[in-house]
């Protein structure tokens, strides 16, 4: 008897549909085909063991399982479910007439229990487009999968459960979810808070410019600082993420087996912390089968570098291209994958070795030859896109005793917002993609050269400001840009239509790493 079940492939965030066709004939043989990896081939010994504890017999008999389409390739434990249902209805155990209704994911135990996968939520968006009634996953799964609307998802515990609803019993209820309410109720609570942060008024104004333009930062400061503690509270004054955004966030960390138990959608901004020690692949993702890297996995969030020059020189240069294209493609022999990679990128770090470098209350023992050098473990090329570079001295014991808080985050968060409701009134009526400028620009960071003279030209005393400081700071020209995205910014968070002289001129003092004279400052 031949049977169809169906279920799922993902590479990367590209899912296809897959067929599997099971026939049975006399003998005794089994037959797998379809390019399955390792873990597919041994599912035969999983589901064998798995309908044997369920008090079912895996059926005696010449069966061959071909996996359509056959010139993909199928990776993972996931389709242990549609095998065993496949074999199963091929003997005759369960009724062939519902299979062609619902998509089938799960890998299983030799208990017969169903064990999580990665990717649900994708699969669940592919079942709904590809009209299929319904989708079968395992509880764990449930939640992740049951955020698409339109479509029948039943989280199920084991496989006698699945045999039992194929068979007809109408005891199991699909589970529906909430997901706009569940989504908005999240959105506003943050354990980090802007307002326990003591003084550090000038680095608290440039992460809220930061924020307000989407725009790469650096803090330069010694140990003990605040500029950890600065940057994890970042995520609390961005603009709350919106539906779209909180689904393709979801959809990457679904992939990446990052999702929580118990989790639908994502509803904050992601913040990402890697290690220093972090290997390229895991930075921009990619293996043997192709997996998000820590890039994509802070995609529409932060993507934070404690101590930058620690980081492995190669390693940081794989940034240059994503920080500019927004996005990934990760290019193999036998695949190409592309991920999302829309993130800020926040770094930190010492100003020397020692960590004392233009601090009043230590020595620096470092010569300008040691800052130098350690200054150029940060390639020219990925300094020129961090458009904010702010200098960050300790808090004195004045300021730290004191009782009263700071600015909360909800506060600064309400500017943010307003000054991003300028930017997308902006741009949103430029048409995507226009004479090459690619994808849609957001956000005052993203900005073109053309859209830099069209909405960020100084007026007459700006611009001979800007000449001046560029040629008294020895700014480098790699600067000029920059400094006008981020008085556009400036000008947005005063809600003033033009860029005006102050603006430029706050802007210009964000670029301290870029002056010519800064390792031998103070020495």
């Amino acid at each position: 008897m031949l049977v169809k079940t169906y279920c799922a492939a993902v590479n990367g965030l590209e899912v296809t549909t897959v067929t599997i066709e099971v026939s049975l004939t006399r003998g005794v043989m089994y037959h797998l085909t379809g390019l399955g990896d390792e873990a597919v081939r041994e599912s035969r010994d999983r589901i064998a063991a798995a309908l044997m504890n369920c008090g079912y017999k895996f059926p005696v008999a010449d069966i061959t399982v071909n996996m359509a389409p056959a010139d993909i390739r199928k990776e993972g434990s996931g389709y242990d479910l549609p095998l065993a249902i496949g074999i199963m209805a091929a003997n005759e155990n369960i009724r062939a007439d519902r299979l062609a209704d619902y998509m089938l994911v799960g890998e299983l135990g030799l208990d017969g229990r169903l064990q999580p996968i990665r990717g649900a939520l994708p699969i669940s968006i592919r079942a709904r487009a590809e009209k299929f009634k319904g989708l079968i996953v395992p509880k764990q799964n449930i939640r992740e999968a049951a955020v698409v609307n339109n479509l029948d998802v039943y989280g199920m515990e084991s496989i006698t459960d699945v045999i039992n609803f194929l068979n007809g019993d109408d005891s199991y209820e699909p589970t529906h979810i909430d997901t706009r309410r569940e989504f908005y109720e999240q959105q506003s609570h943050f354990d980090l808070d802007f307002a326990d942060v003591r003084g550090q008024e000038s680095v608290k104004r440039a992460l809220e410019v930061a924020a307000a333009g989407g725009h790469n930062l650096i803090m330069i400061g010694p140990p003990g600082s605040g500029k950890s503690m600065m940057a994890k509270r970042l995520p609390g004054i961005l603009p709350p993420l919106s539906l779209h955004e909180s689904l393709e966030t979801t959809q990457i960390h679904s992939v990446a087996g990052k999702l929580g138990r118990n989790m639908s959608l994502i509803s904050q901004r992601p913040f990402r912390s890697p290690h220093h020690t972090i290997s390229q692949v895991a930075l921009v993702g990619g293996g043997n089968n192709p997996q998000p890297g820590e890039i994509s996995l802070a995609h529409n969030g932060v993507l934070f570098a404690d101590e930058l020059p620690e980081f492995n020189k190669s390693t940081l240069e794989v940034l240059r291209q994503p920080l500019e294209d927004r996005k990934i493609t990760i290019s193999r022999a036998k695949y190409t994958t592309e991920f999302p990679c829309s993130f800020m990128f926040v770094a930190s770090m010492n100003p020397c070795p020692c960590g004392y470098y233009g601090d009043p209350t230590h020595t620096c023992v470092c010569t300008p030859g040691q800052i130098q050098r350690y200054m150029n473990k940060i390639s020219g090329p990925l300094l020129d896109r961090i458009d904010i570079q702010c200098e960050i001295q300790a808090v004195p014991f004045a300021q730290l005793s004191q009782m009263q808080q700071g600015e909360s985050s909800a506060v600064i968060r309400e500017r943010v917002i307003a000054a991003r409701k300028i930017q997308e009134e902006r741009f949103g009526s430029l048409p995507s993609g226009r004479a090459g400028e690619g994808a849609r620009v957001h956000c005052n960071a993203q900005m073109t050269e053309r859209m830099i003279h069209q909405f960020a030209e100084p007026d007459a005393q700006g611009l001979n400001l800007l000449r001046m400081g560029m040629e008294r700071l020895k700014l480098s020209a790699r600067a000029y840009n920059r400094i006008l995205k981020v008085a556009r910014t400036i000008a947005d968070l005063d809600h003033s239509d033009r860029v005006l002289s102050h603006h430029i001129a706050e802007a210009i003092g964000y670029r301290n790493l870029d002056r010519g004279d800064w390792a031998e400052r103070g020495i």
